[in-house]
């Protein structure tokens, strides 16, 4: 059970409301990360925001899927696993082995596996990356908007991993557990 409670749409605070509303348009239902972080209309926003500007970005969904399962199995968060496992599968359309393979920074695309790595030794060395890994992103294909949103993508998952991991968010898709806690 949740330690944060997770109100019903109706039941979040007001300004929380259409926010709230956006997403159920844009999934077709508010997952219960949307609705515990209503709590705090203006981390709800935030959160929206920098999610959805980031998916205007240039990485593909497919590997800002792979990123969010780098980061949560590293985190340990069950909750982000859950939902990217399913985010992966049903939107990004991704096969199972890679699925599995990002959850430890790995996929059969090496340009693709250069930046999951990268996104781990962002979280690993809390941004203290060195010229080389740097050098290998950038020979990897990877201009400087590019791994600028690798970190940010890492960010934005810190952040939820963190939220979900404090409050132990009751999980609404089909589950799955970190291999080792964080």
């Amino acid at each position: 059970m949740s330690r944060i409670s997770i109100p019903t749409v109706d039941n979040s605070v007001a300004a929380a409301k259409p926010l709230l509303a956006a997403v159920h348009k844009q999934l077709g239902v508010v997952p219960n990360l949307m609705k515990l972080v209503g709590h705090s209309p203006a981390a709800l926003e935030g959160y929206l925001s920098l999610n959805g500007a980031l998916g205007k970005g240039k990485l593909s969904v497919q590997l800002r899927e792979r990123i969010a399962l780098t980061i949560a199995e590293y985190n340990g968060c069950d909750y982000c696993l859950s939902a990217h496992d399913y985010l992966g599968q049903n939107v990004a359309k991704l096969s199972r082995s890679e699925l599995d393979a990002a959850r430890d920074g790995h996929s059969e695309d090496a340009s693709t596996q250069v930046a999951l790595q990268f996104a781990l030794r962002v979280a690993q060395s809390r941004g203290r990356v060195s010229d080389a890994d740097i050098a290998t992103l950038r020979l990897a294909g990877f201009d400087e908007a590019a791994v600028i949103e690798i970190v940010a993508n890492v960010a934005v998952n810190v952040l939820t991993n963190y939220i979900n991991n404090v409050a132990q968010t009751d999980i609404d898709f089909p589950v799955v557990n970190a291999k080792l806690a964080a």
